[in-house]
C-alpha cells in the first residue's frame, strides 16, 4: 500500500489552519498534514507596507524545514506573499509548492470575466490581483473590520462585515474569496449577492490531490 502523501501547511495567520484542515478532512482525509505557524508574519507585513528581502528569506527558511521533514508538497495558506512564495518554489522545483490562491483563480476565471476579490486583510489586495490573467476584470473590496473582529474573537461581527461588504460585488459574475480564514463565510456570500462564490481551500486541495496523485 502507498503511504499517503505528507502536505506541509504553511501559515500567517492561525485562523487558517482550521479551514485548510477541514477541507482536507473532506475532500481527502488520507492526507498526512503538518502545520507551520509563524503569525508574526503577517503583523510585519502590515508593518512594512510590503515584501522585502528579508521576508523572502524567512518563506526559504520555512520552505527547507518543511521539505527536510520529508514533505511532498507544500502549500501556503497566506495569500498576500506571492513572490516569496514563488521564491520558494523555484527552490524546490519539481515538488508542488501552491500558493494558497492560484487554484482558486484558475478555477474563478472558468466561470467569468468579472470576478470580485473580497479580503479582510489589506496587503491582499494589493498583491493579488496581478496574479489573475488580463483577460479578466478583478474588483477587489476590503471587509473593513473584519480580521480585528477575528481577532477578538468575534466571529459573528466578522462574517457580518464580509457579508455586508459583499454586497458591492453583485454584478460580478463570481465571487473569490481571497483567504482561508473566511473560506466558511461562502453561504453568507452566496445569499447576500446571490452570485456562485469560490474558496481557497477546497480549490487548492483539489489542485493538490490531482498533483500528487499523477506522480504516485
Amino acid at each position: 500500500m502507498t503511504t499517503p502523501p505528507r502536505i506541509a501547511l504553511i501559515h500567517a495567520l492561525k485562523h487558517s489552519i482550521a479551514p485548510i484542515e477541514a477541507a482536507f478532512a473532506t475532500a481527502w482525509p488520507e492526507a498526512r498534514l503538518m502545520n507551520l505557524l509563524d503569525d508574526s508574519l503577517s503583523a510585519d507585513l502590515a508593518r512594512d507596507g510590503a515584501l522585502t528581502d528579508a521576508m523572502t528569506a524567512r518563506f526559504l527558511a520555512l520552505g527547507d524545514y518543511a521539505v527536510a521533514t520529508g514533505a511532498n508538497a507544500i502549500l501556503f495558506t497566506c495569500s498576500a506573499f506571492g513572490p516569496s512564495i514563488e521564491a520558494v518554489a523555484r527552490a524546490h522545483a519539481p515538488m508542488p509548492v501552491l500558493k494558497p490562491n492560484e487554484a482558486m483563480i484558475e478555477q474563478a476565471v472558468t466561470m467569468g470575466k468579472r470576478i470580485g476579490l473580497l479580503s479582510t486583510f489589506p496587503p491582499t489586495l494589493a498583491s493579488m490581483p496581478p496574479e489573475f490573467p488580463d483577460s479578466v476584470a478583478v474588483i477587489p473590496k476590503l471587509a473593513e473590520g473584519a480580521l480585528a473582529a477575528l481577532d477578538r474573537g468575534d466571529r459573528v461581527t466578522h462574517d457580518r462585515l464580509i457579508a455586508e461588504a459583499s454586497r458591492d460585488l453583485r454584478d460580478c459574475d463570481v465571487i473569490a474569496l481571497a483567504q482561508f480564514s473566511i473560506a466558511a463565510t461562502a453561504p453568507l456570500v452566496v445569499e447576500a449577492t446571490g452570485c456562485p462564490v469560490v474558496t481557497t481551500p477546497d480549490s487548492a486541495v483539489d489542485k493538490l490531490m490531482k498533483l500528487l496523485k499523477a506522480k504516485l
